[in-house]
């Protein structure tokens, strides 16, 4: 209505135009005058884009130029693409002290040992006290920690900066702990031959564990015929597990037909029965 007003020229109410104004200036970008008439809205000119000019032709007789190399011009980036700030450095991947991942221990200590050996075992001399005795076979972490009080020596200290005095009084401690220590925290309580409860360290465990072994199937025990068997021993099952006799399916079925076909090849054929006598 407001458009056929427009085009025939009809004067409008007040009302209308400003109506027709508004949304002639929603819609066309055209806003009413401050007497109520509308205003033509000429649209801005469209920006014409500029054709990039062409670089200059290189002259025949120069010949061809050298050819750029590859990545000139581009800057230099990080690993990730991206250049490190001023001031920071590039952070490490992988979490701290992950295995694999531990940072290189470089000690100022001169005398340093990379080796350590205790009860005839080679100990790595970047770890702590405690934990590196926990390498000697019968030495856990509460004896490795009981140990180094006995020896008045620092637990985190590493083993490589002791000196091989104070690493000799370890290796006494560990061997005295029968007498500084409970029975119960002995690897061997109640020794039933000598009396005692001594603690075994080193090979000398391996070799008392053999000889408690070959004690228990001379006396002909339990776990002595269980340990000549090679079954379990300590009373674990054996339906599913520890199966160490003949394999089951289709191997023991053949045994089982070969074991009775031979049964009966050895078995005594049978005498025949006498003839019944004719009547005269």
């Amino acid at each position: 209505m407001l458009a056929e007003a427009l085009k025939k020229r009809v004067p409008l109410g007040r009302r209308a135009l400003r109506e027709g104004g508004r949304s002639l200036g929603r819609c066309a970008g055209g806003a009413p005058s401050a007497t109520g008439q509308l205003q033509e809205v000429v649209p801005a000119p469209k920006e014409t884009k500029e054709a990039p000019t062409p670089p200059p032709a290189a002259d025949a007789d120069a010949g061809p130029g050298p050819a750029p190399e590859k990545g000139e011009g581009k800057k230099e980036r990080g690993a990730k693409g991206r250049e490190p700030k001023e001031g920071k450095e590039p952070k490490a991947k992988g979490r701290p002290g992950a295995p694999g991942k531990a940072a290189k221990v470089v000690p100022d200590n001169p005398n340093f040992r990379y080796i350590v050996r205790v009860a005839n075992t080679d100990l790595d001399g970047t770890r702590p006290t405690a934990l590196a005795l926990t390498g000697v076979r019968g030495v856990g972490l509460r004896i490795a920690e009981v140990a180094c009080r006995l020896a008045d020596v620092s637990a985190a200290e590493m083993i490589g900066n002791l000196p091989e005095s104070t690493v000799e009084g370890i290796e006494a401690a560990l061997g005295n702990l029968s007498s500084s220590v409970p029975a119960w925290m002995v690897n061997h309580s109640r020794e039933p031959i000598a009396g005692e409860s001594p603690h075994f360290i080193g090979p000398d465990l391996e070799s008392r564990r053999r000889d408690d072994i070959n004690l228990m199937k001379m006396v002909r025990s339990y776990r002595g015929v269980r340990h000549e068997r090679g079954q379990k021993v300590r009373g674990q099952r054996t339906r599913s597990n520890g199966r160490t006799g003949m394999a089951a399916g289709v191997l023991k079925k053949a045994a089982k037909e070969a074991a009775a076909a031979a049964a009966k090849e050895e078995a005594p054929a049978a005498p025949a029965a006498p003839a019944p006598a004719k009547k005269e």
